[in-house]
């Protein structure tokens, strides 16, 4: 999904709640902004991963990474 569609197809009440019941802080400016940056408008980052490694652009160094806040302004 992109950003735009995310944006009109994502609640960012809802978005923020589920966020939130994750443990991950929330600050932004308004709720429509924050949902085009819902996880679901960005690319699976094991697939991108996996293919800038694959082409010999880039070599995975950590994994496990998670999300403490989201701040969108």
């Amino acid at each position: 999904m992109s950003r735009t569609k995310a944006k009109h197809e994502i609640r960012g009440e809802t978005l923020k709640k589920e966020l939130e019941d994750q443990g991950i802080q929330i600050r932004a400016g308004s709720l429509t902004g924050l949902a085009e940056e819902a996880p679901a408008a960005y690319k699976d980052v094991d697939m991108v991963v996996e293919t800038v490694c694959a082409v010999g652009i880039a070599a995975q160094s950590r994994r496990g990474l998670k999300p403490v806040a989201v701040i969108k302004g």
